[in-house]
């Protein structure tokens, strides 16, 4: 191939400032300012001649500017352990609805399950110096604790309502939801209980709920496999495997998440394990596929769509200077019961 001889010509203009955007429309530059931000002081026929200028221009406001003044960015960032899972997604776009009908943006950032990336992220944001973080957090290192404690914005904590809170949060109780499903399992005369989920703070804790709801219903204990991290749909198969090989006569099992159950089911109906005659299964969150398999996966639902509202809304009444009566809001959980129990 012939290389050219000169450079191609860049396509691209310069930037139009709101000079340009006065002389096109013969105002003046407040005239401008004030157009696009106190548009009612502004006559209709030069607000008109501003927007027409604007358009056929293709001027951007420097919302920077604004800002420095202000001293608000207009900007919420979100740390979240992965956009990958459709619960988390329900979140962000829950917080995202509340916040744009606010005239707020997002900033999103994932973890990857990684604190030492979700540390990173957290001072990146305040460097940025946004109005407020939601935060679904991994762990809780004492330099993240400190730095929520010093930062100088809101920080509401979502999907949990432990009582290790820092700032704001709104969420569930995981250990309650896996104490809920061994009480279940027990009251559908099960016995010899099994959980595959994951290491992360949450799935860790509805283990522990699951110990502790079916120590008190009498059963024997739990036998749990637990990937170092998260877990999918293509891990049941060896998760499954493995936990038979443990517990031969399990009779009930409890997934860290929907997706991890379709995948147990499937990996049953391969090795001829009858779905729920001869082992109950039980997943997390309610997503569409638990309601889609055959047959239909019992399931704890969560509100993850109300979360991401709901922390919006707490956020947006901080920065209005209305602290929340109580900065800890327990939404709650469903048990749906569906042919897989």
């Amino acid at each position: 191939m012939k290389k050219s001889d000169t450079a191609p010509e860049s396509t691209l203009l310069p930037r139009p400032t709101m000079e340009d955007v006065a002389r096109e429309a013969r105002v003046g530059r407040m005239t401008v300012s004030r157009a696009l931000n106190q548009p009612e002081l502004v006559s209709p026929e030069s607000l008109a001649a501003v927007h027409a200028a604007i358009e056929r221009l293709g001027y951007v406001q420097n919302l920077n500017a604004g800002s420095l003044a202000s001293n608000k960015s207009r900007i919420v960032g979100a740390v979240i352990p992965t956009i990958e899972h459709p619960f988390f997604s329900d979140t962000i776009s829950g917080l995202s609805q509340a916040l744009a009908l606010n005239g707020y943006q997002l900033l999103l950032g994932q973890s990857n399950y990684d604190p030492a990336e979700e540390l990173r992220l957290f001072d990146a944001f305040v460097g940025r110096r946004v109005d407020g973080i939601m935060l679904i957090r991994t762990s809780a290192p004492a330099a993240l604790v400190n730095r929520i404690r010093r930062c100088g914005v809101p920080v509401i904590e979502a999907w949990d309502t432990s009582n290790d809170q820092i700032d704001m949060r709104i969420g569930f109780s995981h250990r309650e939801a896996g104490a809920a499903v061994a009480r279940y399992f027990a009251g559908k005369g099960r016995r010899q209980i099994g959980y595959l989920g994951s290491v992360d703070v949450r799935s860790s804790q509805r283990l522990q709920g699951l110990r502790e709801g079916a120590k008190q219903s009498a059963l024997p204990k739990i036998e749990a496999v637990m990937l170092d991290r998260p877990s999918g749909i293509n891990d049941a198969p060896q998760l499954l495997a493995e936990l038979l090989e443990r517990r031969p006569n399990l009779d009930a099992l409890f997934c860290s998440s929907d997706m991890l159950a379709a995948g147990v089911l499937f990996e049953c109906q391969r090795r001829g394990i009858r779905v729920p005659q001869d082992i109950a299964l039980m997943g997390f969150v309610d997503l569409p596929i638990a309601a889609a398999t055959h047959p239909g996966i019992t399931t704890i639902r969560v509100p993850s769509l109300e979360i991401g509202k709901l922390a919006g809304a707490m956020l947006l009444d901080f920065l209005d200077g209305k602290r929340p009566a109580d900065p800890r809001i327990d939404l709650g959980f469903t048990l749906v019961e569906r042919g897989s129990t």
